[in-house]
């Protein structure tokens, strides 16, 4: 089956899904977040916006989150290329990033700070330090270098490199550690550091998402930076996730002893199981997101027929079909659980949260490009879509509501932004599918400057994997 045939599947057209998707990221969400979020007198973007667009009294500032409002709008200014605002966004996110965010006497990024740059109590982290974090940071600048080209973004993200592998990483078994206090010295559960952070529970623990969203750091920096350590050390998270995290049966596993022993509660009381979800399920929206990512990466490192990647990226993608999609209604169920090694997957999450369905629909969609002779995926694609557009985007407010409301209904009235809630998946999986879904005569005379070239580099991304899936 030819690629122009999977585009004609039942639903709606191919057009017609391009001008909605636009309208969300433009209008109900760039448009809504920008200029509203620049804090213009302590710097950075404001953290905690209600249901009606109003910012709240307290107004922490996270590291994760300011800097995916530098990515998304380091991405947006290119993508919309006559936009001023979304280059200037950009670069206003940096000097708070680099000034209050960065420790000055022991390096490295603080997870949470207050408005101003100070100490905050929010979720116990206090001073300390998370790997996760600090890829966000160096993801971040990454982008705004690419766009700005301004060296001293540059300089920073390669400071944050540097002291995340001199701190973070493993010598003996590989890897990264993902806690540190204010110096970077790593501490579990024997330190004497006592941690009293909402992520307490996963001291002591190497995961695959600080695991997944460094190698996503590490990506978007070689593609700036060709540095052969850099090389060296995105190559071997490639391989940590693909081949060591990654089971079987096409689901990652959450976490991990130091020698990457899995986390498993299978074999205890369903008490217990049930305690200790959060440590041992399955999380369909990350398995596909690493989908995407580990495409990426092999893509970016110049790897030429990875088969292996691409094999497991779309075990990855049908097992979370197979598992975690709503026969009923729609929509990617947040987590799964194998109580038995050889029984099914059985949901014990149903809800289904924002982030998972925005990155379902970019690699739903990918995958369809890739693999044009499979209908599943660009059928699924479009009835995701459908089930974003019925119980997800907020109609009065506009922005996407937290998750869908079929499961849901008290999201309608929840805050359109706080530490964890931006506009990195959305932005990214809208971009991405419109780039994918247009073609050359598409938005004549338009403000959408920036889409032929990223039209042509996603062709050559899709032709890179059509090619590998060709030999499989």
């Amino acid at each position: 089956m030819k690629a122009d045939t999977v585009l004609s599947a039942p639903g709606k057209t191919r057009v017609a899904i391009q001008q909605e998707m636009l309208s969300s990221l433009k209008n109900e969400i760039l448009d809504r977040w920008y200029p509203l979020v620049f804090d213009q007198d302590a710097g950075g973007y404001f953290t905690n916006v209600n249901n009606k667009w109003e910012l709240t009294r307290r107004q922490e500032k996270m590291i994760v989150s300011q800097a995916r409002h530098i990515w998304t709008l380091s991405k947006a200014a290119q993508f919309f290329s006559d936009s001023e605002l979304y280059h200037d966004g950009a670069v206003h996110g940096f000097p708070f990033l680099q000034d209050q965010m960065w420790d000055s006497e022991f390096g490295g990024f603080f997870q949470v700070r207050d408005r101003e740059g100070g100490l905050s109590d929010v979720e116990g982290w206090m001073e300390e330090k998370r790997t996760y974090g600090n890829a966000f940071a160096i993801y971040a600048m990454a982008a705004l270098y690419h766009l700005t080209h301004d060296i001293k973004v540059l300089d920073q993200a390669k400071h944050a490199f540097f002291w995340l592998e001199a701190h973070a990483f493993d010598p003996v078994y590989k890897g990264y550690f993902q806690f540190m206090i204010r110096n970077g010295m790593v501490f579990d559960r024997n330190s004497e550091h006592k941690s009293l952070a909402s992520d307490e529970p996963e001291v002591g623990f190497k995961d695959q998402n600080s695991s997944i969203h460094m190698m996503e750091a590490y990506t978007e920096l070689y593609s700036v930076w060709e540095s052969p350590l850099l090389r060296e050390k995105l190559e071997g998270l490639l391989h940590l996730i693909r081949d060591i995290q990654t089971h079987k049966k096409g689901y990652l596993q959450l976490f991990f002893q130091p020698d990457w022993t899995p986390v498993s509660f299978r074999n205890a009381s369903m008490e217990e199981q049930k305690k200790n979800y959060r440590l041992d399920h399955v999380s369909f929206g990350h398995d596909y997101e690493t989908a995407f990512l580990m495409l990426e990466a092999s893509y970016v490192l110049g790897i030429e027929n990875d088969v292996k990647t691409l094999t497991i990226a779309k075990k990855m993608v049908d097992h979370a079909i197979a598992n975690g999609w709503d026969q009923e209604t729609g929509g990617f169920f947040d987590g799964g659980y194998y109580f038995t090694e050889d029984g099914p997957c059985t949901i014990i999450k149903d809800t289904k949260n924002w982030w998972a369905q925005a990155e379902g629909l970019n690699i739903l969609l990918m995958m369809s490009k890739i693999f044009p002779e499979n209908p599943v995926y660009y059928e699924k694609f479009v009835q995701l879509w459908e089930y974003v557009s019925n119980y997800i985007l907020d109609p009065v407010n506009g922005d996407w509501y937290e998750g869908g409301l079929d499961k849901e209904p008290h999201l309608a009235t929840g805050p359109k932004s706080h530490i964890w809630k931006c506009t990195y998946h959305t932005g990214r999986a809208l971009m991405n599918c419109i780039t994918m879904l247009s073609e050359e005569t598409d938005f004549p005379n338009t403000s959408l400057g920036g889409l032929p070239k990223l039209r042509e580099e996603s062709k050559k991304f899709i032709a890179h994997w059509k090619k590998t899936a060709g030999i499989l």
